[in-house]
């Protein structure tokens, strides 16, 4: 009876070892990789295969994961070196490299370590690049500086299977002696600045009064020009007007001549104007020279008379004509 219980406690105890090791290789077996990861599978320590995201099968006891990879964007930083520029000046700089892998196979077998390879390959091209300009470029070249340092580096990282994305520099530090003359340059410079502005600002002001007194001038004169021209042509109009008007007196007086009373009339106004004329002289002077006949009034009457006259007979003429 003691047998068959050893027995039985035997049989139970194989089939539970049994199925440990059933699930102890069912879990072996079995392999779930993360999104944007990758193993790489060796058997018998010989590549095999590379496994992706997801569900994956290796053969327990013989493959074996031998790298994991991660496929995602890596951020490197680039440890601060010194580097000589054209001109001879040393130079501090730092930088952070972004990078990802593209071929984990190429990653693991390409190279031991690509992080660690990158970061050198990217120093010695820093080095070489910033060898290739000058101080001043440096600083306004920057993304030029980035994008060729990423392009060698690509080149040269290409066995590897891994891609430099972006290389960017942090700081680029000079030496004391070269930041205080590039401050003492930028000073120089803005203030060459300030007095070609103040300059610039002095000549466009002058420039400025200039064309305004130009154009007070020319309003000046224009306004002299037109209160002339309407000067002229207010004494035009009053020289014809007086004209027109001594024109019309005159009209008036020969139509009156004609008739018998407009003679007398004029008779009379001849008579009194040669009287007041003798009177204005005989005030102005102490002697007074009285003339023979021919200048007495009615010998100044009868001649106007005469030359009435005639020119009533030419008018009469002209008309029965």
């Amino acid at each position: 009876m003691k047998e068959a219980f050893d027995l039985l406690d035997l049989l139970f105890n194989f089939w539970v070892g049994l199925a440990i090791l059933v699930i102890i290789l069912v879990k072996s077996s079995i392999k779930f990789v993360p999104q944007n990861s990758a193993y790489v599978i060796e058997r018998f320590g010989k590549y095999n295969k590379t496994m992706e995201a997801g569900l994956n099968f290796l053969m327990p006891f013989i493959d074996k994961v031998a790298y994991i990879r991660n496929l995602k964007e890596q951020a490197v930083d680039v440890p601060s070196q010194s580097s000589i520029t054209r001109d001879n000046i040393s130079l501090i700089v730092d930088g952070v490299l972004y990078l990802k892998v593209l071929d984990p196979y190429k990653a693991s077998y390409g190279v031991d370590n690509y992080t660690y390879a990158v970061t050198q390959l990217a120093q010695t091209t820093m080095r070489s690049e910033i060898g290739k300009i000058e101080l001043d470029k440096t600083f306004e070249e920057r993304e030029a500086l980035n994008a060729n340092i990423v392009s060698q580096i690509n080149e040269a990282s290409s066995p590897w299977g891994v891609q430099v994305l972006r290389y960017e520099i942090k700081d680029i530090e000079p030496p004391r002696t070269v930041l205080e003359a590039m401050e003492r340059q930028m000073k120089a410079e803005r203030e060459k600045r300030a007095v070609i502005l103040e300059s610039e600002g002095q000549r466009q002001s002058a420039i400025n009064v200039a064309e305004g007194d130009k154009r007070s001038k020319v309003l000046s004169a224009e306004a002299d020009k037109a209160e002339q021209i309407l000067r002229a042509e207010g004494e035009a109009q009053a020289i014809l007007a007086v004209a027109e008007a001594r024109a019309k007196a005159l009209e008036v007086v020969g139509n009156s001549a004609i008739q018998e009373k407009g003679q007398k009339a004029i008779q009379l106004d001849l008579a009194e104007k040669a009287i007041e004329a003798k009177q204005a002289i005989a005030k102005e002077s102490s002697v007074v020279l009285l003339g023979d006949q021919a200048s007495s009034a009615s010998s100044l009457v009868a001649e106007a008379m005469t030359i009435i006259n005639a020119l009533n007979k030419n008018k009469a003429q002209s008309t029965g004509g």
